[in-house]
């Protein structure tokens, strides 16, 4: 099985590239699992992931949960969560 792995903001930072191409092992079937199998391949994806409150992840463009499944052929996006906003013109959040 090979995913696309797609790494954005800090886990692109961390983990030192933006995108990988990888084949985990049959027993991989979920987004968590995908994580913890990265995170053993070292390299700095162990330090991306460290905080697994602060990942968000899409599958196929969709964002989904953690224990949403992964499929050969699959791509997989991480990133952090989305903060902040539009500050309004009189500079009130």
């Amino acid at each position: 099985m090979t995913v696309r792995v797609l790494y954005f903001a800090y886990f692109r930072e961390r983990a030192g590239r933006a995108s990988e191409d990888v084949s985990p092992p049959a027993d991989i079937v979920t987004v968590a699992r995908l994580i913890d199998w990265l995170k053993e391949k070292g390299e700095g994806r162990e330090r991306a992931f460290a905080d697994p409150a602060l990942v968000r992840v899409a599958v196929n463009l969709e964002y989904v949960k953690m224990d949403h499944p992964v499929r050969p052929g699959d791509e997989v996006a991480f990133f952090p969560p989305v903060t902040g906003g539009r500050r309004r013109r009189d500079g009130n959040a």
